[in-house]
């Protein structure tokens, strides 16, 4: 299932207020700023800290280099 590209344009990540990366593959938002992925599930963003998972370093790099 894949997000509405309108609605990838107009969601931040919530702790960072800055811009998400969509990895369709493992169905996450990443927010590199803050260095989470917030699960989408069923094509609906779960836009919760709780329920996000810490990345690591190399992912968010990983993620910024997808970003430019």
């Amino acid at each position: 299932m894949s997000l509405n590209p309108h609605l990838l344009e107009i969601l931040v990540c919530p702790v960072s207020k800055t811009k998400l990366v969509y990895d369709k593959s493992k169905q996450e938002l990443i927010s590199t700023a803050a260095n989470l992925a917030y699960p989408v599930r069923e094509g609906i963003p779960v836009m919760l800290e709780d329920e996000a998972r810490l990345i690591t370093p190399e992912e968010a790099e990983h993620y910024r280099k997808m970003k430019s």
